[in-house]
């Protein structure tokens, strides 16, 4: 067999805090912009949103990236003070990694020569700002006159150079060099000041703070020399700023949920020429942090992760909008109506659809917004399990969810299924046993004499698995309400911490925390495939292709392993670093289509070769 392929990736969005801009680059030339999750740089291409790579090798959460001037280097910086600076093509590899500050470093520049970096944020000591030559490392100037984090930097693009910063003690702070001096401090601000950018011709650079203004300097002087005017100007902080390509009109993002389009006259004030109210129900996700003009697109970034992409050339277009997770994307299951829609959600609640070949088709709006451990799908409805004890059915309309149906099982569910012919059937495992649920009705509570770790109830309703702490595998008839032991199958040498049915019911596979898995024939319950034994950390997932020919295993080592169940098992498939940080759900669409998520927010479709 041959390597699965990466077919689609569904991107995770931009990390977001409240109260805190982010700041998004890009490059002009392949129309690619760079923003960071966790610790993924994500680069994705605005013509295509589902043209994306990652980068991975921050070994802290990243925090900013950037182009260099001629798009062949990135500049990433994480949350230790570390910067990297790695190649676009063959395989990102590393030019160089420097510990920069003694903190987190919020905004980093290159020089329009690309021969120095200027980064700053947070540090021990007074030291916020650091300028260096990209390939020693060495400073090039002293940057003081800041007492607190600074927020934003900015490197003027002519010759004379000169660095602009800006942060939470109001000031924005000028320095000549290189090497560079100190040279003036302007106190307009009331407020943080969140960012600075200069205008591509280096003729003037703009602020903008939490006290909702902008304020115009001189480029090469550091002198006010006008700003943005407050009529139909932002009622909230202003979280960042980025010039047009020609430098006559910016743009710039509030907490007020609305980007503003302005014309910087030739006296350098601004006057608002179009407000873009972001798409949304007008909540707190909807408040907009981020913002980016790139060649014809402007970009902006919501609270909530969705990314806004609006054309310079005709503002009245509505936006292309598109979203995705944030956090960890704990499970994944297909619409079995039309297995090409995924359902996914993260423990913060979200859950996302997602059409095959399209990718992102918007977050289903739950009436409560509770945290959800799993979530699956039966007919015409989700059913989630939450850390508040409760199951949830809640009915699908379209992209919207109706009502919600809570049952308190009144202890934490481990782990539930749904009996999938006849879906009032719900079994839901806690850790010293099962609750049986048909509709909203808890019908019985069976207390059991092991640990449980992971269970199946079967399509019919009539079989259940419960694997338990100590490896062994409980197989129980359901008659009525009650549990009968058939059989104890013992083969793990871990706690079993996953078990499904083979779609055609003849046989059902269990996953182990000792990195093992085994696919058992259901009839005669002895093992028809062994010695799975490839992963090197815990099974978190696993999924059989709808014609139970194959069998896929996800792990917390980041792989992703595909097995024939009529091939030896040396012969299997391994997707290597499927997810930074662990694989968590796994679904096949269709025979030869595998969807994965994980740790890292992302979401990746991956073609199989038949064999």
């Amino acid at each position: 067999m041959t390597q699965p392929e990466l077919s689609e990736t569904y991107a995770c969005t931009p990390s977001t805090e409240r109260g805190r801009g982010i700041l998004i680059s890009g490059d002009s030339k392949s129309n690619s912009i760079l923003y960071t999750n966790a610790r993924s740089v994500v680069i994705m291409n605005l013509q295509n949103p589902l043209q994306v790579s990652v980068y991975g090798e921050h070994a802290y959460p990243a925090t900013v990236a950037r182009f260099s001037p001629n798009g062949e280097w990135v500049a990433s910086a994480d949350v230790s003070g570390t910067v990297r600076i790695w190649g676009t093509r063959n395989e990102f590899v590393l030019k160089k990694e420097f510990r920069v500050l003694s903190g987190r470093i919020d905004d980093l520049q290159w020089s329009p020569d690309g021969i120095r970096i200027v980064a700053c944020g947070e540090a021990k000591g007074n030291s916020f700002v650091r300028a260096f030559m990209w390939d020693s490392g060495t400073n090039v100037g002293e940057f003081d006159g800041h007492s607190r984090r600074v927020l934003s930097c900015a490197y003027k693009p002519t010759r004379p150079f000169r660095i602009v910063t800006c942060g939470e003690d109001f000031l924005v702070n000028f320095y000549e060099g290189p090497p560079f001096r100190f040279k003036q401090s302007h106190r307009d601000h009331s407020n943080f000041v969140n960012c600075v950018r200069y205008s591509p011709d280096g003729n003037k650079f703009l602020t903008v703070s939490s006290d909702k203004k902008g304020i115009i300097f001189d480029g090469k002087t550091g002198e006010k020399i006008g700003e943005l005017s407050s009529e139909g100007g932002h009622t909230g902080s202003i979280y960042a700023v980025s010039w047009s390509p020609d430098g006559k009109q910016v743009l710039t993002v509030s907490a007020d949920k609305s980007a503003k389009v302005w014309d910087i006259s030739e006296d350098n004030n601004g006057k608002v020429k179009k407000t873009l109210i972001s798409p949304g129900s007008g909540g707190i996700e909807d408040m907009l942090v981020g913002c980016l003009w790139l060649n014809d697109y402007l970009v902006t970034v919501s609270l909530g992760g969705t990314i806004s992409i609006y054309l310079a050339s005709d503002l009245d277009k509505a936006p292309k909008s598109f979203s995705g997770h944030m956090k960890n994307v704990s499970s994944l299951t297909i619409l079995r109506s039309n297995p090409r829609v995924l359902l996914s959600c993260s423990y913060d609640g979200l859950v996302v659809k997602w059409i095959q070949g399209i990718g992102y088709s918007g977050k289903l709006q739950r009436k409560e917004n509770s945290q959800i451990k799993s979530l699956a799908a039966a007919e015409e409805e989700i059913v989630t399990s939450g850390f508040d004890n409760k199951i949830r059915r809640i009915s699908l309309l379209g992209d919207q969810c109706g009502d919600a149906e809570a049952i308190d099982i009144g202890t934490q569910p481990k782990d539930f299924s749904i009996a999938l012919s006849s879906p009032e059937l719900v079994l839901v495992s806690t850790d010293s046993g099962v609750v049986m649920l048909r509709g909203t009705k808890v019908v019985s509570t069976i207390n059991l004499e092991f640990t449980v770790s992971a269970s199946i109830v079967s399509p019919d309703g009539s079989e259940a698995i419960i694997g338990g702490q100590d490896g062994k595998l409980h197989i129980y008839s359901i008659s009525g309400d009650t549990l009968v032991e058939e059989a104890v199958l013992e083969k793990h040498r871990g706690a079993v911490s996953v078990i499904r049915y083979s779609p055609d019911f003849s046989m059902f596979a269990s996953g182990d925390v000792n990195r093992e898995a085994v696919v058992w024939d259901r009839a005669s319950r002895e093992v028809k495939l062994k010695n799975m034994l490839y992963h090197n950390a815990r099974i978190n997932c696993l999924a059989w292709s709808p014609d139970s020919s194959r069998i896929a295993t996800g792990s917390l080592d980041t792989c992703v392993i595909v097995y024939e169940i009529d091939q030896p098992v040396s012969s299997r498939n391994t997707i290597k670093g499927a997810h930074l940080g662990g694989v968590y759900g796994l679904v096949f669409t269709d025979e030869y289509s595998l969807v994965s998520s994980g740790e890292d927010a992302f979401i990746r479709v991956w073609k199989i070769t038949p064999p």
